[in-house]
């Protein structure tokens, strides 16, 4: 029955009026089945475009007109709308929604800014690791997308140097610090907005071609991304005639990805070198020629770099270290600077603190580099420039030093000399005898911080061959843990400088550490001291960690790893002169384990030889010892006293055996009751024997060291 026909009875069109607006939907069986395409209601009509201005949807949502049921049946939620009227209705509910919207809103805006400033700072300073820092530090990795689209669209409006750095950035970010979705909803949005970009950027469409162009031979955008876009794209929109462009004149071209590298010279580190000879020269003008305070405080303004103004301060004290009869007019310079506004508080600050952490450096060129320093700070806070709670103290003050400044820096230079000499011999041998000429067998504590803090910086600026090498060098001096922290304390406060040099020092250093611990050259619990020293902390004027808490967490989160010692044992190739240490202790163990059971005394000294690693010789003193002490046999006593005799370990050799015995007897005496008496016992005999010094004693080791 067709309902439209008059054949509903009152009762009937009641019940049709109390239900309408609850819009129930239950569409009835008409006995007129629309089957030609010629009837009015065929769906063949409904495809035809209407000119009518009225809305062409369907009326109720689709679900029918006059003697329809409505969308009682329909359980979908889309549309969905809070009714006032209805009586379920909470006003909590879309108060709580337009608040979260707000807070969204409020948090994009806040990113917004943050990411403009970060890519200002970037275009300034060229500084691919702090960009990158920075952009971690904000915290909001699901707006990613729009620091990859704000960052495009600025270096679309610069120079080819800009447009470059933007290109090897994102580069940088990829997968790490940006993930590639949001890479990949940047650009999408950049494409997007290309007929926006051609407003401002006359030649928008080819400068975003091969923006994306470069994306894709990055590998930060796959292929298919140009095929993709292009069909949710209109086929007039400038957007289409990027990807066009991108597709046939980019990257359909032959030789093209070094076409496209090239482009925009791709030269990324010329800039912060031409803005370093510009202030150098502005500083010796100042000094040599005119004295014009105001005239050098434009040249300054002139630069253009707020965010480098630090390197203003530094090139300045050191320059008045170098020239005490321009300290006068630099420091008058800078003070001039900073009351202006010229040069910022936090930024004063940061130079002096460069100067802090390269002083221990500049002393092999000034003498009293130190004393000069201190005397410039107490000038600058007493004038009121420079706020001196702000700054960490002078490293090593003269007062605690052990050793005297000239015979440090004498030591300085013959460690260069030294470990540059191993990088290209790789014989530790001639290395262990030079230290030992050199620092004697006290090892003194600063001295071999100073080697440990050369040792890396030399490597860190070297291929993975020599990083490899210093490493196993480290661990085969077995250097008193004490001493070994000291040295990475001195790296970690020279960092800042030290990564204008090398970007990835942070990265470099934690390895370091990491292989240390792996190595058993430190153990976990010396990570944990030195993040409680106060120069790791986080700044109180700012809420981002410190360099150096940066490499203490990064190095626990590699040693925490799955499978961490293994990564990190072949981190660096592992060929640096010698095996593994691990693989060279466990060959150690098996030869004596052979040569106890009946082993020939020549075959095992031609093994030990044949390790390869003379300043690991400690290791066989170290297992030897222990293994006469608890099963009391004697062959291996033997073993011990040929290779003294032949000359193959020498008695700093063995002094270091027996010293990490002499540490380790507390542990020992568990499963060895009188291990004690005994070591006393087989020390006297290696005195008698000439293994040992004299004066060696028990009670003389007071420096643990990991066995």
């Amino acid at each position: 029955m067709d309902y439209s026909d008059g054949f509903v009875s009152k009762e009937h069109q009641e019940l049709l009026r109390s239900a309408s607006p609850l819009q129930i939907s239950i569409t009835p069986r008409s006995s007129k089945s629309p089957k030609s395409s010629s009837s009015p209601r065929s769906l063949k009509n409904y495809d035809k475009h209407s000119h009518s201005p009225k809305d062409g949807r369907p009326k109720k949502g689709g679900y029918g007109g006059k003697g329809a049921w409505g969308g009682l049946l329909e359980t979908s939620d889309e549309g969905h709308n809070l009714d006032p009227n209805d009586p379920n209705y909470d006003s909590s509910e879309e108060r709580e929604g337009t608040n979260m919207r707000k807070a969204a809103e409020e948090e994009f805006g806040e990113y917004k800014k943050k990411a403009t400033v970060i890519i200002e700072e970037y275009f300034v300073t060229d500084d691919v690791v702090s960009t990158a820092n920075e952009v971690r530090e904000i915290g909001l990795p699901r707006y990613n997308f729009y620091f990859v689209k704000k960052l495009v669209s600025m270096a679309m409006d610069r120079h080819d140097r800009e447009k470059e750095m933007a290109a090897v950035l994102l580069s940088a970010l990829y997968a790490d610090v940006i993930d590639p979705s949001q890479v990949h909803r940047g650009f999408a949005k950049l494409v997007e907005s290309a007929d926006d970009l051609v407003v401002d950027i006359p030649d928008a469409i080819d400068v975003l071609a091969v923006f994306v162009a470069r994306a894709v031979v990055d590998d930060i955008l796959p292929p298919a991304f140009l095929t993709k876009q292009s069909e949710s794209l209109p086929e007039q929109s400038k957007a289409i005639q990027v990807l066009k462009r991108a597709e046939k004149g980019y990257l359909a071209a032959p030789f093209h990805a070094e076409i496209i590298e090239r482009r925009w010279g791709g030269s990324r580190n010329k800039t912060v070198e031409d803005v370093r000879l510009r202030i150098n020269n502005l500083l010796v003008e100042y000094v040599v020629i005119s004295g014009d305070v105001k005239e050098a405080c434009r040249c300054i303004k002139d630069l253009n770099v707020p965010f480098f103004h630090h390197e203003i301060v530094k090139r300045a004290l050191v320059m008045a270290m170098e020239r005490w009869e321009a300290e006068e007019r630099l420091l008058q310079l800078l003070k001039a600077a900073a009351e202006e506004g010229l040069i910022n508080s936090s930024q004063i600050s940061k130079g002096f603190g460069r100067m802090i952490d390269s002083v221990e450096d500049l002393s092999l060129d000034i003498p009293n580099a130190q004393s000069i320093l201190r005397g410039l700070i107490s000038k600058a806070a007493s004038e009121g420039w420079l706020s001196a709670s702000s700054l960490k103290s002078l490293p090593f003050e003269q007062a605690k030093r052990s050793v005297e400044a000239g015979v440090a820096m004498d030591f300085k230079l013959k460690a260069q000399f030294i470990i540059k000499e191993y990088f290209l011999s790789g014989d530790m041998e001639e290395v262990s005898r030079c230290l030992e000429a050199e620092n004697g067998p006290s090892s003194s504590p600063e001295l071999n911080a100073i080697f440990v803090k050369r040792l890396i910086t030399l490597a860190m600026d070297r291929k993975n061959r020599e990083k490899e090498m210093a490493s196993v060098l480290l661990s085969s001096l077995r250097f008193p843990a004490d001493h070994v922290v000291n040295g990475f304390v001195m790296l970690i406060e020279a960092a800042d400088d030290t990564a204008l040099d090398i970007p990835v020092v942070v990265e470099d250093l934690a390895m370091f550490l990491a292989r240390a611990v792996v190595d058993e050259v430190l153990a976990p619990q010396h990570l944990e001291e030195m993040g409680n020293q106060n120069q790791f902390s986080s700044s109180s004027s700012s809420s981002s960690p410190s360099i150096g808490s940066r490499v203490l967490q990064m190095a626990k989160s590699l040693l925490k790893a799955r499978l961490s010692g293994e990564r990190i044992l072949r981190c660096w190739g592992g060929g640096g002169g010698g095996g593994a240490v691990e693989e060279v202790k466990e060959k150690i163990g098996r030869l004596l384990e052979e040569y106890e059971s009946g082993g020939d005394v020549r075959e095992a000294w031609r093994c030990i030889k044949e390790l390869g690693m003379p300043f690991f010789h400690h290791e066989v003193v170290k297992k030897g010892v222990v293994r006469v002490i608890e099963k009391r046999n004697e062959r291996v006593w033997r073993l011990l006293r040929e290779c003294y005799g032949s000359g193959l370990i020498t008695t700093y050799q063995m002094m270091k055996g027996f010293s990490r015995v002499g540490e380790g007897l507390d542990d020992l005496a568990l499963d060895v009751p009188d291990a004690k008496k005994l070591f006393k016992c087989y020390m006297e005999r290696a005195k008698i024997a000439g293994w040992l010094d004299t004066s060696f004693s028990i009670d003389l080791i007071t420096n643990p060291l990991n066995n």
